[in-house]
């Protein structure tokens, strides 16, 4: 097994902005939440079970789940969460497990990086990873990052940042961390001297 990097952080931390450019520099990226946009997006494998245990009405027009119906029932019922949870996190992990599969086959990278927001959280996903690398920033960035890219209401990204594990949990856990409060070049430069040192741990 080749050396797997899982990487996380809270939302609107930056781990897509971070994940692209481990990926320009050669690294293999599997991305649980791309993924995810997959089983449930139109024709995905998971709408027809979500149509199933959820009903016609969490399915839209182009045949994808109602992701903003989702989220309304989800945040506001905890046994729904767990449901849909329960539905979709053992087809993300059979299918990311696939893949990192595949790329250690295939030997598409130096090394790959497995992107899970739940990292943390998820014991299943730390027993598959080599290190744990934490996209870090302050919760108020948090909040301006989400608010700019999306048209969530700013109490709803809060109660998100809530049910995610706590941020010095997340830090403790990790092995490495970028600090990604400053600026893309600054963000850049921290990623290109871990991409270094996880080429030489692949290579060792």
């Amino acid at each position: 097994m080749g050396l797997v990097v899982g990487l996380t952080g809270g939302i609107g931390s930056g781990k897509s902005a971070v994940a692209d450019e481990f990926a320009r520099l050669g690294a293999t990226v599997v991305d649980t939440d791309a993924i995810a946009h997959e089983l449930t997006g139109p024709g995905g494998a998971a709408v027809a079970e979500v149509k199933h245990q959820f009903g016609s009405a969490f399915v839209d027009a182009t045949g994808a789940m109602d992701r903003k119906r989702m989220r309304e029932l989800v945040f506001s019922d905890p046994a729904q969460k767990q449901r849909l949870e329960a539905l979709l996190h053992p087809m993300i992990r059979a299918e990311s497990a696939r893949r990192i599969a595949a790329a250690v086959a295939n030997r598409s990278g130096p090394y790959t990086l497995l992107v899970v927001p739940l990292l943390v959280e998820s014991p299943g996903y730390r027993e598959r990873v080599g290190r744990v690398l934490v996209v870090d920033c302050a919760q108020e960035l948090q909040v301006a990052r989400v608010r700019q890219r999306s048209a969530l209401p700013e109490a709803e990204i809060r109660r998100i940042i809530a049910s995610q594990v706590q941020r010095d949990k997340r830090l403790a856990a990790a092995d490495d961390v970028i600090d990604n409060s400053g600026t893309i070049a600054a963000m850049q430069q921290q990623v290109r001297e871990l991409h270094e040192n996880y080429f030489k741990l692949a290579a060792s």
